[in-house]
């Protein structure tokens, strides 16, 4: 039996789909975060807070790309828990 599935245009990226009020654009953010988080516990709320920070540290986890602000809570958190 032979798929009737068009691969070539599954892989195309210039083959974008196209958003309408049915189907909006999502935010592949918050599709990613709701799929790793299904089955995990709630997330413990942020507090916002002002830091200042070396500039050559701030643009060194800038430059790993988004997410900086997460990674710099997971090397403090990583550190505390070293130091229990």
């Amino acid at each position: 039996m032979k798929s009737q599935t068009d691969w070539s245009r599954l892989f195309d990226p210039s083959d974008k789909a196209k958003p309408t009020a049915e189907h909006p654009e999502a935010d592949l953010g918050k599709v990613v975060r709701g799929i790793v988080r299904r089955g995990l516990k709630p997330a413990p709320p942020k507090t916002l807070i002002s830091l200042r920070l070396d500039e050559d540290v701030i643009e060194w986890f800038k430059a790993q790309g988004p997410g900086y602000q997460t990674r710099i809570n997971a090397v403090l958190r990583a550190f505390r828990d070293a130091s229990a």
